[in-house]
């Protein structure tokens, strides 16, 4: 399957043959087998060339800029994308690549020249990738081909030796100052930018494209398919390019790419997973191991759903991932919740450094929002959560509609929830000390939750704040412990104990459907709430 946007097959003018001719004519391979021989393009990297240096024709307003001011590559692992944006980088500094219009020729062909002292930041998730993805290829590609005296070429920097200009190896989080010059920048791997901070840094970045008009500045992201619900940047580009195609958002200045393989592939059969293979390569699959790549799909110990997403291209759920995102994602709906509606509630949290959320359930519905999340900010080691705002938005909630049951996991907050169950105006037995650290009815409540996802019974509003909680919440199988059908108990934890990825709203929602479960088992589901005896605590 290929998803493109735009989706027109008008023609427009390019400077795509000048920077491709430049491309074969001076640079070489990057690092790999091939380093150093001279470089050749594919058919499919030719034409995305050409669409990329798509500008506006002759008698048009702005005649002779460029088309798209950002570009979105997603392609399965192995097809050379990153050697990709180090050669257009490599075009974007030289003091002699044709990549902006200067001209036009008797025949309404653009005139391509170089840009006046680019900046190019070539963007990484850590300092560690930053060295070893495109900034490491631009400079190998640099020091190998004819054009190294033209460059100083450094660890962390090449510069133009006459005209000014450079490019610059960043890790993302960069401050505003570090794309306030850009011209063209490339963010690489974007699957990996998932930490808040880094998507505040994609976004900073985005914004400082036009301030240099006259360089006519642009962005490129390059991209394996992103694990749903991880909250990525790549993900969030693929679900605008997404709105656009369906008309929910109006964006000339966009082009994206992404190919992914079929779902008409039985990946059973030898004959199947190759095809699959094949289509999700395109034209890299004339050189690539498809022999090699086949083949780690026999390892019993695989993690299929892993291969499947980097060499299928295909956004599935991780295989550590404890819930369906993408089934998830399809269960997003308008809300038919009114005022005082009977609902349930859910609560967990931390107090200080991690986050604090609130999930609601539509009783009769099984709709599900977020009415409250509060999130440490990155870097504040000194934040607690604002015990007075979680309070103010729990008796709020009770205001507003009929609570049937709050659950509530009581570590941090024992002393808040005894203020609530205790509270006569919030009504009596209305909050429930619910433990998950229990082993047994935690995995039953888990799995619960996550036949609810499967079956469509629960649905939402698409908070991308829940989603991306969901999309964290790591599967953890208990050693040696199992349920009555000799199942594995297991809890949900994040992917790994320091991890800036938070999971509180995904706990908050399972409790919240336990507790609307527990509801229409007690036969409330189209009556008025009646108070019941419930006794959820007990130990671990």
């Amino acid at each position: 399957m290929i998803l493109t946007v735009p989706q027109d097959r008008a023609m427009w003018p390019t400077l795509g043959p000048g920077v491709c001719d430049f491309i074969e004519q001076h640079l070489v391979f990057g690092p790999g087998d091939l380093r150093g021989q001279p470089a050749r393009l594919d058919a499919e990297k030719v034409a995305f060339i050409y669409r990329m240096y798509e500008v506006y024709p002759r008698d048009h307003p702005m005649a002779g800029r460029r088309r798209f001011k950002r570009v979105g590559l997603s392609l399965r692992k192995g097809t050379a994308k990153t050697e990709l944006a180090a050669w257009i980088a490599a075009c974007e500094l030289h003091p002699a690549a044709p990549v902006r219009t200067i001209g036009w020729t008797a025949g309404g062909d653009p005139i391509g020249g170089p840009v006046t002292d680019p900046y190019i930041p070539l963007v990484a998730y850590t300092e560690e990738q930053s060295e070893d993805l495109a900034y490491t290829a631009l400079r190998v590609i640099l020091e190998l081909s004819s054009l190294c005296d033209d460059f100083d070429i450094g660890l962390e920097r090449i510069l133009r030796k006459t005209g000014g200009g450079k490019a610059v190896a960043l890790a993302a989080a960069p401050d505003a100052r570090d794309g306030a010059r850009t011209t063209f920048q490339h963010f690489d791997e974007t699957h990996r930018f998932t930490l808040p901070r880094l998507v505040r840094a994609h976004r900073t970045m985005l914004a400082n494209i036009p301030k240099r008009r006259a360089a006519d500045a642009w962005t490129l992201e390059t991209t394996t398919a992103p694990e749903p619900g991880m909250g990525s940047v790549a993900e969030a580009t693929m679900d605008y390019a997404k709105a656009v195609v369906a008309g929910r958002v109006t964006d000339t200045r966009l082009f994206y790419f992404h190919r992914d393989a079929s779902e008409t592939h039985n990946l059973e059969t030898p004959e199947g997973l190759r095809a699959a293979i094949v289509e999700a390569s395109g034209p890299s699959s004339e050189w690539s191991d498809l022999d090699g790549i086949a083949a780690a799909w026999q390892d019993p110990e695989a993690d299929r759903a892993y291969l499947e997403r980097v060499w299928l291209n295909r956004l599935v759920k991780g295989g550590s991932q404890a819930f369906d995102v993408p089934r998830w994602l399809e269960l997003a709906r308008d809300s038919p919740v009114a005022p005082g509606d009977l609902i349930t509630l859910g609560f967990d949290g931390a107090m200080f450094h991690d986050a604090t959320g609130i999930v609601a359930t539509h009783v009769e519905t099984g709709f599900q929002w977020v009415p409250g999340l509060w999130e440490c900010p990155p870097g504040r080691g000194d934040w607690q959560v604002p015990t007075e705002e979680v309070d103010a938005t729990i008796r709020g909630l009770f205001k507003q509609y009929s609570v049937w049951r709050l659950y509530a996991d009581p570590p941090y907050w024992g002393s808040w929830i005894a203020q609530w169950a205790g509270d006569p105006a919030l009504g009596p037995d209305k909050v429930v000390v619910w433990w998950t650290n229990r082993r047994r009815p935690m995995t039953y409540a888990l799995k619960s939750y996550q036949t609810a996802i499967r079956s469509g019974d629960v649905s939402h509003d698409g908070d991308p704040r829940l989603t991306r909680h969901l999309g964290h919440s790591r599967r953890h199988n208990l050693p040696g412990a199992r349920d009555e059908q000799g199942e594995p108990l297991w809890l949900i934890q994040k992917d790994r104990p320091d991890s800036p990825h938070k999971i509180d709203l995904a706990m908050a929602a399972v409790l919240s459907w336990e507790a609307r479960t527990d509801a229409i088992a007690a036969g409330v589901r189209n009556k008025p709430p009646r108070v019941q005896m419930l006794f959820l605590g007990g130990s671990p």
